[in-house]
């Protein structure tokens, strides 16, 4: 296995760095061909949320990888690579599975065990198995990484310790109130139609105000959330809430009669700008929150200076969750972590050693095919059934004579430190080492296959 993470987040880099490093999701496409076109990797798949971008490949160089997958994340961000190395960190082979895990449990998010990372895990997946980038290694990584997060929320109460950022953001705006309470009654704009609008709104709905508006460049999305969120059966049905589609162009006359605004989009400029928050707040009492959960931003910072408006953007939320409390719970989950990576750096290796044990059983088969012909030649006079049970007999003997070393070597591999069991094995037989890299690509094949049939 040489697995390696590059990647940048809201532990090691200001939120000014994360916001201009952020890709556009067209982006990502591209970043993921041009990382399986550099030299030193094979697979790639890049997790790009609102406060995480990280690009994990397969390699055969470590610090030629290191430099390439840096040069990448600059090349198709909007930062420089001198800008973003100071805030760069690296997580190799098993280093590399644990810090994935430890993100998928939501260990790692702004606000611990928030569960939308999973979601984001899985779209990350899906687009490198989209572009054909993802192979065995990261296939077999996040789809583990999906079940150790699954597990995590399911055995431990480490929801317990965090909000997903949504809800956190809303805590931070209702300032101590009791989120429901603060909501009541109120009408609200949430702008943006993707997966975390969808959870804003949502959340505001089941809080309970009286009227929400849902802004989106592509009408239509917006109208379906909004269908979503009325159906019989659906969180709006159910209290009641008022809700309609607008245009992107209704923004400013839906802001001056909001009370609460949620934007997140993937514009790549401001949404709201400054002045337009300015003249919606012109002649109004009531005060404006807004909660900015876009990166880059949504909603100008000089929001922050309008009397009467209230902004909680992803740095606000940073400077917050550095206070809040950690359930202990959370040492449950860092114990199925480091369980979960043990195991699957056990899987891994075991499989490294597969193709040179198919190869050996390839030769062992190879060798009683041409002993069988010999003795054809030999015995002239066998008659077919003689012949068959000569075969399988010869072939009993070479099977239980395989059994106990193949298994034996495969446990060995299995254990830190036991990729050099492939190599004795190969030595040991004599084995050809093309026959061995013909498995290895057939099963590569394989692999890429399953997750086109997959995607």
């Amino acid at each position: 296995m040489t697995l390696l993470v590059v990647g940048l987040s809201h532990r090691s880099a200001p939120v000014s760095v994360l916001e201009r490093a952020a890709l556009a999701p067209e982006a990502r496409g591209k970043l993921l061909q041009d990382a399986v076109s550099a030299e030193p990797v094979t697979e790639s798949a890049v997790l790009s949320t609102c406060n995480r971008i990280e690009l994990y490949a397969d390699v055969d160089k470590f610090h030629a990888g290191v430099a390439e997958l840096s040069t990448l994340l600059a090349r198709h961000s909007g930062a420089g690579l001198e800008e973003l190395t100071p805030y760069l960190y690296v997580h190799y082979e098993d280093r590399a599975v644990h810090h994935l895990f430890s993100v998928a449990c939501g260990l790692d998010s702004m606000v611990v065990g928030e569960g939308q990372i999973l979601g984001q895990i899985k779209d990350a997946l899906a687009v490198a198995q989209e572009q054909h980038t993802a192979g065995r290694l990261l296939n077999d990584l996040f789809q583990q990484a999906l079940r150790v997060g699954k597990r995590a929320h399911s055995e431990t109460g480490i929801d317990k310790a965090g909000q997903s950022l949504v809800t956190f953001g809303l805590e931070q705006l209702a300032a101590g109130r009791d989120v429901e309470d603060w909501a009541r009654g109120k009408r609200a704009l949430v702008i943006g139609a993707g997966s975390m609008s969808s959870l804003a709104a949502t959340t505001l709905v089941r809080a309970g105000v009286g009227e929400l508006a849902v802004a989106n460049r592509t009408v239509e999305r917006a109208e379906r959330l909004v269908r979503i969120l009325t159906e019989p059966g659906g969180t709006g049905a159910a209290t009641g809430v008022a809700a309609r589609a607008v245009a992107m162009t209704s923004v400013p006359d839906e802001l001056s009669l909001a009370d609460i605004v949620v934007s997140c989009t993937g514009a790549t400029g401001l949404v709201l700008a400054g002045e337009m928050v300015a003249a919606a707040r012109d002649g109004r009492e009531a005060p404006l929150a807004l909660l900015d959960l876009a990166m880059p931003r949504d909603i100008d910072a000089a929001v922050h200076r309008i009397d009467g408006a209230h902004l909680v953007d992803i740095e606000s939320l940073a400077d917050a969750s550095a206070d809040a409390p950690m359930a202990a719970d959370v040492d449950k989950v860092r114990g199925i972590v480091s369980d979960e990576v043990a195991a699957f750096g056990a899987a891994q290796r075991a499989a490294h050693i597969t193709p040179t044990v198919v190869a050996l059983r390839t030769m062992a088969a190879d060798v009683v095919a041409g002993e069988i012909a010999r003795l054809d030649g030999r015995l002239p006079d066998l008659d077919d059934k003689q012949r068959a049970e000569i075969t399988q007999t010869v072939r009993r003997v070479v099977d239980k004579l395989l059994h106990a070393p193949t298994v034996r070597v495969k446990q060995l591999a299995s254990e830190p430190g036991g990729a050099g069991y492939a190599d004795a094995l190969r030595e040991l037989f004599d084995l050809d080492p093309q026959t061995v890299a013909a498995v290895s690509r057939a099963d590569t094949r394989a692999d890429r296959h399953d997750a086109r049939e997959r995607a």
